[in-house]
């Protein structure tokens, strides 16, 4: 085999090279029962070895699909590069989908066999297999509660495993000539889209795209064996797999999966990763804790926070990109690092990160800066499924919070007189699978990529995404209306989980408010105010006062940007329940789909423009156990404080 690290064009071949040349190293930690187990890359290549050969004994062949469900784990990472291994398409699907969200792509992509973690991912598709005939094997990791399972389409991952050993020990030159025959053009992955608008796209994608634009962005920030990075997104999501499968396999660091969701903060400070990448959401939800936090703190520890925030706020940005401070400034934040900046980086978990990144959608620039401030190098990219994640990136020195930076080393961009970003690249996707149709929309006849995002490229070579090209309107006067970014700006406080705004071709900005349960339960226990659920909470005056406040900061903060000082938020109201993907109002990937929702709840945006104090509504609600109920209550609806810019210009 090639030995070459720069030449070798598969992922199998990539892992196979790792073990030989680091094969004692670190490639893959788990925490399970409290204990960090550690698979060294040749355990990891061992194992791919062994697994492979068990999926050719049970008819897995060149080009067929392998859908894997499930949270970040080794033996998922491992049936992954195993499906390759036999130039088979891995396909992550999403684990909290419900098990109708998996019958499309299993229908689609013609899947006949499944990697599932557990019971609970096995159930899933033991429901929709009549209406998925082609799935013929489902392999199991988790044994608890699969004891009485006697349907023929089951086998545990361990029972596989030994029949690739079997194998693997009759034929050991199988595995090696297959992973040979495998090339750069050869299909490697294939992700579906979040269905943000309609039904979700099957986005194929090659090890050459994948590969490339993995190695571009690690030699730029001279990723390596020394790294660390946590995997706790879906792995099903683009950017999970870039940054714990393709990108590991590219330049050799080592991987670590959570012992479950609600672990992942403490778990983090243990593992302490150098290298780190989350959505916006994440970061939103990591800074409402600690805002939490605060509020119940001592009142001489809330005014230490308050005090050395606010220097941070002031010098903390100039001195992490090292640009002149003023000595007494230097001392101060010092002081302040020593006291705050340190310990909560360390809460955190991010005492070690030397590069973290946010992308998926916008970040709001409050937050932004302010973990900057902290002194965590937090910088933005931007990308999508289709271009395998790397269109650009922020490079060290040159990092805005309004901008998704320049593009990454061999990228090109240009833009449409509508303002719509267009992108060539070496990571550009392949096809949507089955169809044609919605390729040929997406990608030109000269390869160029419809983004949909809407934006421009600024004085320094940044791009900057306003919004998406189609949510971005105007109101009634002309004025710019970009939803998004209103949202952005509320979500950075964190009582406001969510917010959906809508105002385009309308004389004014209403929006929908989604309150943070856990934040505001903590602010009104505070203040002795009793609520029996979230849909009570949330209708109470004094929370509709404290959004209140909120928006006015907002507004005032719009006031002062001339080209959306309209565009003021004047109505809103808080939800009587949390926008859900099970519901369809979120994507699997968290992200509002604003048309759904107008549609769904066009009673509500009618009244807010209306001028109304208060609108009824009833919906259907179902519980755990199976019982479903209607439930009806009178939503609130209240004015918004607004600024003319002059106002907003002396209120600062």
């Amino acid at each position: 085999m090639t030995t070459d690290a720069g030449t070798l064009d598969t992922f199998p071949k990539l892992l196979m090279h790792h073990a030989r040349v680091r094969g004692a190293r670190p490639a893959i930690r788990e925490k399970d029962l409290g204990i960090w187990q550690t698979w060294t890359w040749q355990h990891y290549a061992d194992e791919v070895r062994a697994l492979a050969c068990g999926l050719a004994e049970q008819g897995f062949r060149r080009g067929e699909h392998l859908a894997l469900v499930g949270d970040n784990r080794p033996r998922l990472y491992a049936a992954i590069c195993a499906a390759q291994c036999l130039g088979g398409v891995p396909v992550p699907l999403y684990q909290d989908a419900v098990a109708t969200e998996m019958a499309f792509p299993i229908q689609n992509a013609e899947i006949a066999f499944a990697f599932a973690e557990d019971q609970e991912q096995v159930d899933k598709l033991l429901e929709i297999l009549p209406q998925c005939p082609t799935l013929k094997r489902i392999y199991y990791d988790d044994p608890r509660g699969m004891r009485h399972y006697a349907q023929p389409q089951l086998m545990s991952y361990d029972k596989l495993l030994e029949i690739g050993r079997a194998s693997l020990a009759r034929r050991p030159e199988f595995l090696e000539e297959e992973i040979e025959k495998g090339r750069a053009s050869d299909t490697a992955a294939m992700f579906f889209t979040s269905g943000t608008t309609g039904v979700p796209k099957g986005v194929v994608l090659t090890h050459e795209n994948l590969i490339d634009r993995s190695r571009a962005v690690a030699e730029m920030e001279a990723l390596g064996d020394h790294d660390v990075v946590l995997a706790f997104m879906p792995p099903a999501w683009i950017g999970q797999n870039i940054f714990s499968y393709a990108q590991p396999l590219v330049a050799g660091y080592c991987i670590c999966c959570p012992e479950a969701a609600e672990t992942v903060v403490s778990d983090m400070r243990e593992v302490a990763p150098t290298y780190y990448f989350a959505p916006p959401r994440v970061f939103e939800a990591l800074l409402t804790q600690v805002s939490v936090r605060m509020e119940d703190a001592a009142a001489l520890k809330r005014w230490l926070y308050r005090s050395f925030m606010a220097v941070a706020k002031r010098v903390g940005t100039r001195i992490l990109e090292r640009r002149p401070v003023s000595l007494l400034d230097r001392i101060l934040y010092y002081l302040g690092d020593f006291l705050i900046y340190a310990p909560l980086r360390n809460v955190l978990g991010m005492s070690k990160v030397r590069i973290a990144y946010t992308g998926g959608e916008a970040i709001g620039p409050d937050l932004f800066s302010f973990y900057r401030s902290l002194g965590i190098n937090l910088k933005q990219l931007y990308g999508s499924t289709e271009t395998s994640v790397f269109v650009c990136v922020q490079p060290d020195g040159q990092v805005k919070s309004d901008t998704v930076g320049p593009a990454v080393k061999g990228v090109e961009l240009k833009f449409t007189p509508q303002r719509e970003l267009l992108i060539r690249s070496p990571g550009l996707f392949k096809e949507y699978y089955k169809n044609p149709q919605a390729t040929r929309e997406a990608k030109d006849a000269e390869g160029w990529f419809h983004t949909g995002d809407a934006g421009y490229v600024d004085q320094d070579g940044h791009v900057r995404i306003i919004d998406r090209a189609k949510d971005v309107g105007k109101l009634a006067d002309g004025t710019l209306f970009a939803p998004k970014y209103l949202e952005n700006k509320l979500k950075f406080f964190p009582y406001l989980k969510e917010a959906v705004a809508f105002g385009d071709k309308r004389e004014r900005v209403c929006a929908f408010i989604n309150i943070d349960m856990e934040a505001v339960a903590d602010w009104a226990e505070r203040r002795n105010i009793a609520f029996s659920g979230y849909t009570d909470l949330a209708q109470q005056d004094p929370v509709y006062e404290l959004v209140a406040q909120c928006l006015e900061q907002v507004n005032a903060d719009l006031a002062r940007e001339p080209e959306l000082a309209n565009s003021q938020i004047h109505r809103f109201l808080i939800l009587h329940k949390e926008l859900e993907a099970d519901d369809g109002e979120l994507t699997r990937t968290r992200k509002v789909r604003r048309g759904f929702i107008a549609e769904k709840y066009g009673s509500l945006v009618e009244a807010m423009f209306q001028g109304r104090n208060s609108v009824h509504v009833e919906a259907q609600v179902k519980y755990e156990d199976g019982r479903s109920a209607t439930f009806a209550a009178e939503l609130k609806i209240r004015d918004a404080k607004t600024f003319a810019p002059a106002a907003a210009r002396r209120a600062a």
